[in-house]
């Protein structure tokens, strides 16, 4: 083991450490100012969550003093920030303990217990074990088929039981951080290629438009559902089990915001989809009812806010696009008023129209080709290093770079090489999270400038402590022997080593980066969806993975060019409105609206709602139907979207079939397959070429069209006289 040179004092990298520690509790606490509103957050949230977050930042501070104090150079000039061994252990116990405790103790119960609806702090918390006992299961037992093969390879515990404990969390958490971190060294470089294609960026976010739109409809319905059934509760609030919760009831009936007329005449009429139509009150009131009614409300309205953000910065995104690429013939950029939510830089920006114009179209995409590149190789250098640590050590990129001053077998670091080191492992964590905020996970977990769900707060910062000690120690296993004279090294790096396995698993394991790299870069996650026909996407991202993207299928480039016009038009405001007042006036006690059914009308006139507006960006003949949306393309010139009053109980078969049908229909034959005339046994005229979709005659005369024998209509556009009428269920 190296020792410490005594030649010099390390007073002024003590307080150059403890000056940095203080940047970065102060950059923790803006991204928390950014994400939670720091007044009403309560502090058992805020304190968790600041640890959480400012503990792993300080590892990026500790691992370069680490390599510098332990690998110290000869020349006094050129040493970096280094610390004796002793305070060096003490924060890396600190920093290790706390960052294991907040991750599998602390946050998960906190996160459950803000997350849960009861009122009662005791309730709560009994409600957040219940809700934890299955993570605590699935991780005993995983550690306790642990500690069986340590006693069976190591024939004992000489090291004791934690060295076992700490190498089986750093073995989950190092599986969780290079799939994350493999998506993310492709994603940041190609997402920095694309945005400095202006036009290319413009139509990405076009294509993205009729997605969020939906979720943000969604979103607002299932709020409608929810409120309205809050409603309907409260009427029952002064009899019966209700009266026991009135309280909580009328705290309930605060959360909404119904207007209190509407509140008095509404009878079983609901704003949203009519979900909660079919599912009646339950006769007894019991406290486990009120306390999901609660997390359920609370989750909505989240919900409602996530997606609305997502929604508006859309609208923000595309309205600033189009604007750079118009000021091309004027050379003049001028983005209107800033918003009280914009950023210092464009609040106060010292440029004029024309520098403006040609920051935006001209720096800042050359910006971003140079740097995506620069990142691309430092990705390319991280995936080599990984794949070649445990094979040939002295090929790694990562080491040389870091690693400038070889004296013999025994490399020394200096403050080049912390700075270095420094820079390296803030790209790699960044890779991480920013994975972690474009997989798809549980409860629509998302964070919302201002307005984050406090249980969504915890579990990323959960994950942000889960993935920091593996990324620590993964990179120091980049430069070689010098690793092992470590501070680190000692307190952690020896007890994975333990066993075969661990050791092992920690050289050979990372090379799998391959997987989630390949997988990123080809756009195989969207490929395979289609091939094998799966619903849910992996990851949710606003960039497409190829020519159609993860979002193939949720509405073309210029259906969202519509949306978005329609809605900075004040359209699409008239519409929500109009539409909504609609459904909850037409509804009535005695015929309850059941779940919507979509029915296409072909060759009719649109029907007029409420609201409906009268632009021609409204009724834009690109605008589809999808069987997904809640009812958001109402009102096109070729189709119209309607409610009818059907039994939604087909089963899988039967939904299958149907989207099958839908989706055959909808494909655009090729013109030498139009022309081929339809037999008469298919309900055509063979004297009549071109009659690909039976147009040869009228309705009445197709009644041998073999299609009605399995339910289709005869005629194909002639006349509604056939069965079926042209409706299809969606």
């Amino acid at each position: 083991m190296m020792e410490f040179a005594t030649t010099q004092s390390p007073v002024a990298s003590e307080v150059f450490a403890s000056v940095a520690l203080f940047v970065i509790s102060v950059i923790v606490l803006l991204i928390l100012r950014h994400y939670l509103p720091l007044r009403t957050t309560p502090a058992y949230l805020l304190v968790p969550i600041f640890f959480a977050l400012c503990l792993p930042a300080s590892m990026v501070l500790l691992v370069p003093i680490d390599l510098a104090s332990s690998a110290m150079v000869d020349d006094i000039d050129a040493r970096g920030i280094w610390l004796e061994r002793g305070p060096l252990r003490i924060c890396w116990r600190i920093a290790y303990w706390l960052t294991f405790c907040l991750t599998w103790f602390i946050i998960p119960i906190l996160g459950e217990y803000s997350d849960s609806g009861y009122r009662d702090p005791q309730a709560k918390f009994r409600d957040s074990l219940r809700a934890n006992a299955q993570y605590y299961a699935v991780v005993f037992g995983s550690g306790f088929i642990g500690l069986l093969y340590v006693l069976w390879s190591y024939g004992g515990f000489s090291e004791s039981l934690k060295s076992t404990v700490m190498a089986l969390a750093y073995c989950w958490g190092l599986i969780l951080a290079i799939y994350l971190m493999g998506h993310g060294l492709v994603a940041i470089p190609r997402r920095l290629f694309r945005n400095a294609d202006i036009s290319g960026r413009l139509r990405r976010i076009q294509t993205q438009a009729p997605k969020v739109y939906d979720q943000m409809e969604d979103a607002q319905m299932n709020l409608d559902d929810l409120e309205m059934q809050v409603a309907e509760l409260s009427k029952r609030s002064k009899t019966g089990t209700a009266k026991n919760f009135q309280d909580w009831i009328e705290e309930l009936v605060d959360l909404t915001n119904i207007p209190e007329s509407q509140l008095a005449s509404t009878s079983g009429a609901v704003r949203g989809s009519g979900e909660y139509i079919r599912t009646k009150l339950p006769t007894v009131i019991t406290e486990k009812y009120m306390a999901d009614l609660t997390r359920q409300l609370i989750r909505a309205k989240h919900a409602r806010s996530r997606y609305t953000s997502d929604w508006n910065r859309l609208l923000h995104d595309a309205v600033r696009t189009q604007a750079i690429i118009d000021s091309v013939a004027s050379k003049r950029l001028d983005l209107g008023v800033p918003s009280p939510n914009s950023g210092f830089w464009d609040r106060h920006s010292p440029l004029t129209p024309y520098t403006r114009f040609l920051y935006h179209y001209y720096v800042l995409p050359y910006f971003n080709l140079a740097f995506g590149g620069l990142l691309a190789l430092a990705s390319a250098c991280i995936v080599w290093s990984e794949v070649v640590k445990g094979i040939f050590p002295v090929l790694s990129v990562i080491r040389y770079s870091v690693v400038h001053h070889n004296v013999g077998d025994k490399g020394q670091i200096g403050l080049a090489g912390q700075a270095i080191a420094a820079l390296w492992m803030v790209y790699m964590c960044a890779a991480a999270l920013i994975s972690i905020t474009e997989v798809k996970v549980w409860r629509g977990r998302a964070l919302v400038r201002r307005n984050t769900a406090p249980e969504s707060a915890f579990w990323y910062a959960s994950q942000v402590a889960r993935l920091s000690v593996p990324l620590t120690y993964n990179f120091m296993t980049f430069l070689g022997v010098v690793y092992k004279d470590t501070v680190f090294y000692d307190f952690l790096g020896q007890l994975i080593n333990l066993t075969p396995l661990g050791k092992w698993f920690d050289y050979l394991f990372p090379a799998l980066i391959l997987v989630p790299v390949c997988f990123t870069l080809f756009g195989l996650y969207g490929k395979i969806q289609r091939a094998l026909g799966f619903g849910v996407d992996v990851l949710d991202t606003l960039e497409s993975d190829d020519e159609f993207g993860a979002n193939f299928g949720t509405g073309t480039w210029r259906e969202g060019r519509d949306l978005i016009e329609r809605e900075l038009n004040g359209s699409s405001a008239a519409i929500r409105g109009g539409r909504r007042s609609h459904y909850t006036d037409s509804s009535s006690p005695s015929q309850p609206r059941a779940a919507p059914i979509l029915t296409i009308r072909a060759n009719s006139t649109p029907y007029p709602l409420p609201g409906n507006p009268t632009t021609p960006i409204a009724t834009s003949p690109n605008l589809r139907p999808l069987a997904n949306t809640s009812a958001r393309r109402v009102g096109t010139a070729s189709r119209q979207v309607t409610l009818a009053s059907e039994d939604d109980d087909e089963n899988f078969f039967e939904a299958l079939g149907h989207r099958l049908k839908n989706t055959i229909d909808t494909i655009d034959k090729p013109k030498w397959l139009t022309d081929i005339p339809k037999p008469k046994w298919m309900g055509g005229d063979n004297n009549t070429g071109g009659s690909g979709a039976g147009s040869g005659g009228n309705g009445n005369e197709n009644f041998s069209d073999i299609r009605r024998w399995f339910g289709g209509g005869a005629g194909g556009g002639g006349g509604n006289s056939s069965g079926g009428g042209g409706r299809i269920r969606l």
